[in-house]
């Protein structure tokens, strides 16, 4: 996009528009864009130019710009949720009504969801044809950044950043210490796990105590790095061959495949992907909804990774497996309260992975898990975290020396909630073996 704007041979202003739609974002996330809007600022300086921020509906804003400015046109990278699909068509055709260039340019995804198609020419249903349509395409080298950028003679005012994100997340100050947000850090840690993780990367992925998975899901989210960049570094000729790499990439595709089916059936985000699912008795927001949150459903792996999720926004592949299907069938609550917990808590926040990841563990999504499929939280921490580590570091209650990551979640968590270090540990909400028993009884009953 940017080197679009270079090549028109005029003065380029960056903007980014704080609007409504961006405004409803979940309060870690909205924390978090403040960081990667910092530091894309610092970043632009560096290229003697700057970055204007400015708040409002986005038409509004560039039109009042525009009109300021005598700006030409207006370039941006897309966006393929359907609030942000219907907001730029509104904005293109009112700026081409006006005479003004309008463009919007890929930059999010490594192909464009509408250019994979079915040999019946139809979206695909289902992941592994889809990874097959997609594996052997050549998404051509990334793209160099430009050294420098023509500023105006006259900058726009701004408006000041820190008003925009002062008092946006809880526990903010927690967040801060496991965050490191723009290009630079991005790259660094692509670097960091191509050289060395990469290689056991199949058989270590699934370990939440090691340092085994990319953690490239922050800075796709947010921008800091491009898709295309990763898949070009890991499908270098060193790594030809190697099982840890193709996983890898095969874990990239499946972001592609979540916006190709938030493209094409954008149900996907509010209602179940299979309607055959809209008579099952989901529960709804409930006090077990709540100690689920706050890390108090009384199975460790569960709350290790939910206090994990709340000091750092982040969370573990593995582990969001198991809380989501804890909390859909184990407690059979509705997917969409732990969606819209995520969408609260999350710094790498992703509409489109999010919906599909819930919807995919309760089973009425996209290629899912089979609804018998029950994740035993105590067999998978015995599997997946042998030692305890994982549980050690975030759970303080009942431990006479919490570690550091532990006693942060207690920092980090609102006064309201009342929760010490000091208190007991939680009891179990339900025996795990009625829990499973209930939920195939549920789900047996919804299918005849």
């Amino acid at each position: 996009m940017i080197n679009a704007a270079l090549a028109m041979g005029r003065p380029v202003i960056p903007i980014f528009i704080l609007d409504p739609e961006t405004e409803a974002m979940g309060a870690a996330a909205k924390w978090r864009l403040g960081q990667s809007v910092a530091a894309f600022s610092a970043q632009l300086a560096g290229l003697g130019s700057r970055l204007i921020l400015r708040k409002g509906a986005a038409e509004a804003v560039l039109l009042a710009l525009v009109a300021q400015t005598g700006a030409a046109g207006v370039l941006w990278q897309r966006m393929y949720d359907p609030a942000a699909v219907a907001r730029d068509t509104k904005v293109k055709a009112t700026l081409k009504a006006r005479g003004l260039i309008a463009q919007s340019h890929a930059g999010a995804l490594l192909i464009e969801p509408w250019q994979v198609e079915t040999g019946q020419g139809g979206p695909y249903r289902v992941y592994t044809p889809f990874w097959r349509a997609v594996a052997g395409r050549d998404f051509g080298a990334p793209i160099t950044a430009p050294v420098h950028l023509p500023a105006p003679e006259v900058w726009p005012e701004s408006d000041d950043l820190g008003d925009w994100t002062r008092g946006m997340a809880r526990g903010a100050e927690v967040l801060a210490r496991y965050t490191k947000a723009g290009q630079g850090a991005a790259l660094a840690r692509l670097a960091a796990f191509l050289d060395g993780p990469i290689g056991p990367y199949q058989s270590n992925r699934d370990f939440p105590a090691l340092d085994a998975t990319s953690q490239m899901s922050e800075y796709l989210a947010w921008g800091e790095i491009s898709p295309r960049r990763i898949w070009a570094d890991a499908a270098r000729p060193l790594f030809e061959g190697a099982a840890g790499a193709e996983h890898f990439r095969k874990e990239l595709v499946w972001r592609e495949f979540a916006y190709h089916l938030m493209h094409h059936t954008p149900h996907l985000l509010t209602r179940n992907w299979r309607d055959s699912w809209d008579s099952f008795p989901w529960r709804g927001d409930c006090a077990d909804a709540e100690s689920w949150r706050r890390g108090r459903t009384g199975e460790p792996f569960v709350d290790a990774a939910m206090r994990e999720v709340y000091v750092t926004g982040r969370m573990h592949n593995r582990a969001r497996m198991i809380v989501a299907s804890y909390l859909t069938k184990h407690l059979l609550i509705d997917w969409r309260v732990g969606q819209a917990w995520f969408a609260d808590v999350l710094t790498d926040w992703d509409m489109a992975s999010n919906a599909m990841g819930w919807q995919w563990v309760a089973g009425c999504g996209p290629d899912a898990a089979p609804y018998f499929r029950i994740f035993n939280p105590a067999g998978q921490a015995e599997k997946f975290d042998p030692d305890g580590h994982y549980r050690r570091r975030w759970l303080a209650e009942g431990r006479a020396k919490p570690s550091e990551d532990a006693l942060a979640f207690f920092e980090a968590v609102p006064k309201s909630w009342a929760m010490s270090a000091q208190d007991a540990p939680a009891k179990p909400l339900i025996d795990l073996r009625v829990g499973r028993e209930r939920a195939l009884a549920a789900y047996s009953a919804a299918r005849a």
